[in-house]
């Protein structure tokens, strides 16, 4: 099973959530962009990273 870390960097502070934007690899595109995350996780960590499995 391929697993891939994805690393996001704060852009924007909303309402109820943190938008944080994915910072790719060099010469690679975005996996998954943009994320949102409740606020009452994320309190106020300015950086985060996501393991994604692809299960076939």
């Amino acid at each position: 099973m391929p697993q891939t870390t994805v690393k996001f960097r704060i852009e924007k502070e909303t309402k109820n959530s943190v938008r944080y934007k994915e910072v790719p690899e060099d010469g690679k595109a975005p996996i998954m962009g943009t994320l949102y995350v409740q606020k009452w996780f994320a309190g106020d960590t300015q950086s985060l990273e996501i393991t994604i499995t692809k299960k076939d």
